[in-house]
């Protein structure tokens, strides 16, 4: 049986966005289970160590904006390069942190550089791929993240009993080699390099694009889902799918690990295949698949009982995060300006603002009315992108006129 390569027919540039988010997620997976740890070590209380990680997400966050605008100024290769280093550095220097407030302010100056790696990284894609393209190009390229965070913990763990502090480093070492590959492989890309000087419009800079984007219904569809995608994937699952495998099933850490193992690897299979349906099928149908299986997904797991109805649970949100990989960054892709750095900022904070609050809400429901609640309410959020999605435009123009032309043919007979 041949292998068919992921790759194949996309434009090089992909490719080289791939390589970068599996160094990244490698070196992240590495640190992250690190990073709580090596803040207890300075003898702080519990709330202080989540302050350090909820540290960089929050500064990633208010900064995407920012990000966005001197993307649109810059280009996608010196932003991308920059923001990669940035991370490296404060990583780097967090390694030899000396106090906890020091830890604290270079995780959130390692947030800032993860903003502009992030925004920029996606628009280059976005712009890079063609209409017919971009959803298995957006599969791919979370495929990268996927298996670079699979790889990296599992590392991580064998360091960390070696010395916490070099993880930062070799996170710092991952990252560095990722931004020397940014820049030297991206040196000929007409996309990723922008001469800012040739573009006078300034309705194509600034919030101008994305205050002109939110006007797109399909596009607020995006919003919402990928909001909904962190709050209950990101935010929500990743939170509390550890505790109520040990509280409410009582069973061990174990099964909770098998649990993200199968949703993990329904994912990776399903990722290119989902942004295959996205291109060919339609944004609509992509989006209304993955919103369904989230939805359900969250509603089996808040009536798990048994170690096997988890299981299937987690295998039912693997299949929906396949499609959510790939179709509501497709929809951006479609809608946004040629100059759409805010634009991509903005879906990138929905995703980042449901992680963020996603655990908070979570715990609060866990402890006033228990876990079923809890992941109803994921259910519920992952409903209200899943309605926007029935009633939302299709965006890809040759699915639309595919339609078009079979309606008009059926009209004529």
């Amino acid at each position: 049986m041949r292998i068919r390569n992921p790759l194949s027919g996309l434009p090089r540039e992909v490719g080289v966005l791939v390589v970068i988010a599996f160094l990244v997620a490698l070196g992240f997976g590495i640190v992250a289970p690190a990073i709580p740890l090596f803040a207890r070590q300075f003898g702080v209380s519990y709330f202080a160590v989540g302050a350090v990680v909820s540290a960089f997400a929050f500064m990633r966050f208010i900064s995407a904006l920012g990000a966005g605008t001197i993307v649109d100024r810059l280009g996608e290769r010196v932003v991308l390069t920059a923001g990669v280093w940035i991370v490296a550095i404060s990583s780097a220097l967090a390694g030899l942190s000396k106090t906890y407030e020091q830890l604290l302010l270079l995780r959130g100056i390692g947030g800032v550089g993860s903003a502009m790696f992030t925004v920029s990284a996606l628009g280059l894609l976005l712009r890079s791929a063609g209409e017919g393209e971009r959803g298995r190009a957006a599969g791919v390229f979370q495929g990268g993240f996927l298996l670079g965070g699979i790889s990296g913990p599992a590392l991580g763990g064998l360091i960390s009993a070696y010395s916490i502090r070099a993880t930062f480093f070799i996170y710092a070492g991952m990252l560095i080699i990722a931004g020397t590959f940014a820049i030297t492989a991206l040196r000929n890309s007409p996309t990723a390099r922008r001469d800012h000087t040739s573009h006078k419009d300034e309705s194509e800079r600034g919030l101008a694009p994305l205050m002109l984007a939110l006007r797109n219904r399909s596009f607020v569809t995006a919003l919402v889902i990928n909001l909904g995608n962190g709050f209950s994937s990101f935010g929500l699952r990743a939170a509390l799918v550890p505790l109520f495998v040990v509280e409410a099933l009582n069973k061990g850490p174990v099964l909770a690990g098998i649990g993200f193992f199968v949703a993990a690897g329904i994912q990776a299979i399903l990722l290119i295949p989902a942004g295959r349906i996205s291109d060919e099928r339609g944004r609509k149908p992509a989006l209304i698949a993955g919103t369904s299986a989230v939805t359900l997904g969250m509603l089996v797991l808040a009536l798990s009982h048994s170690p096997v109805v988890f299981l299937i649970a987690m295998a039912v949100l693997g299949i929906g995060s396949a499609f959510m990989g790939s179709a509501p960054a497709a929809v951006v892709g479609d809608v946004s300006p040629t100059r759409g750095g805010t634009v991509v900022a903005a879906f990138q904070m929905a995703s980042d603002f449901g992680a963020i609050t996603g655990p908070l809400i979570a715990g609060l429901l866990v402890a006033q009315a228990g876990y079923s609640v809890a992941f109803c309410a994921g259910a519920t959020v992952a409903a209200c992108g899943l309605l926007l999605a029935l009633s939302m435009k299709e965006t890809h123009a040759r699915v639309l006129k595919k339609a078009r032309l079979e309606t008009d043919s059926t009209g004529e007979i």
